[in-house]
């Protein structure tokens, strides 16, 4: 795999200090960046992420306060899944979220991890999934993503036990998030497709994923759900998809709640380009590469029009201003501090 995995994923928000205050004092997130959309930098563009921003680790937000509410379908994403080592760590999150005031349903098992889920204050749905088990529980390591696997019956909507999932949680109140519970960073995305074979020949033959599982939605064992990933599906690398037509779940909408896009991370400018004159070749309509100061970026859709970005490693969040007050400032790319002053009177302080 020439793409290593999850990059970042950028949502949208209505109200800036609102998410900062939610990601970084109740999901213990550190925000790493305080700066503009490079392409509109009337509306901040906020990162957050582990320590020092890893890729993988980070979640942006685009802040459009007048954006009407994001409708889930075709073209848009489910879900994303932030990844926790254990089940342990899971049920600490469960009542520490709750005692938040945030509505947490599950843990459910889904075979390959286990999985709460909650939402943002803007309507974002979220998921803690564990690390593992992993993707070789049901079929040899070598052979992941031939077999079409359908979910144990006691694991589905109607079929498992709701009343004791919803009373499974940590015994006593959760002070603090402990170090055994952190935030891993990304663990998977979920989207919709409307033909689930033509989207794994887009992921597989021209993005190079492996597809590691064939399965079903577990609330709708009626929908496809296939899962594409690193040759193992290690967390981190992962991205899914809920196969339905348009008649089943509508059509997506980008809006407040919702992903804008999924990046994915290349190591470098080299693979980058590759990764451009592949998708050029195949027909795919790709931009230039572009200059986004922690990262190089270029942009596409998937066949059914979700945006999606291939992002370089470097330079990374360090590249202008040090660690220890990351986050802190509000930084602007060289070409844009000339503006520092009207673009500051536009934005609101956090």
């Amino acid at each position: 795999m020439t793409i290593l995995g999850l990059h970042h994923v950028t949502l949208v928000c209505r109200d800036a200090a609102r998410t900062v205050r939610f990601y970084t004092a109740v999901l213990g997130l550190r925000l790493v960046k305080k700066t503009v959309n490079f392409d509109d930098p009337t509306s901040y563009h906020l990162y957050f992420g582990d320590a020092i921003g890893r890729p993988g680790t980070l979640v942006t937000f685009f802040e459009w306060p007048q954006a009407p509410q994001g409708r889930r379908g075709v073209g848009a994403t489910h879900h994303i899944a932030l990844a926790v080592e254990s089940a342990e760590a899971q049920l600490r999150w469960k009542r520490w979220l709750q005692d938040h005031g945030v509505q947490v349903t599950g843990p459910y098992d889904r075979t390959y991890f286990r999985s709460i889920y909650f939402q943002d204050p803007d309507g974002i749905i979220i998921e803690l999934a564990t690390r593992g088990p992993g993707f070789a529980v049901d079929e040899p390591p070598d052979r992941l993503g031939e077999q079409v696997i359908q979910p144990r019956p006691e694991l589905t909507r109607g079929h498992r036990d709701e009343a004791a999932i919803a009373a499974a949680t940590w015994p006593e109140p959760v002070d603090a998030i402990t170090p055994d519970m952190a935030i891993q960073g990304l663990h998977h995305v979920t989207a919709f497709c409307s033909d689930i074979e033509r989207t794994a020949r887009f992921y597989t033959e021209l993005l190079g994923f492996k597809l590691v599982k064939r399965t079903f939605n577990y609330d709708d064992p009626n929908g496809p759900h296939w899962y594409f990933g690193d040759s193992t599906g290690s967390p981190g690398t992962i991205m899914t998809y809920f196969g339905y037509s348009p008649a089943e779940v509508g059509v997506g909408r980008i809006g407040a709640g919702l992903t804008h896009h999924v990046a994915f991370a290349v190591r470098d400018r080299d693979a980058q380009q590759a990764c451009r004159e592949r998708l050029e070749a195949a027909g795919v309509q790709v931009t230039p590469i572009i200059d986004r100061l922690y990262f190089t970026s270029i942009y596409f859709r998937d066949p059914d029009g979700h945006i999606l970005e291939i992002a370089t490693l470097g330079p990374g969040m360090l590249v202008d201003e040090p660690a220890e007050i990351l986050g802190t400032r509000l930084t602007l790319p060289p070409w844009l501090e000339p503006q520092r002053e009207q673009i500051v009177a536009a934005l609101h302080p956090l």
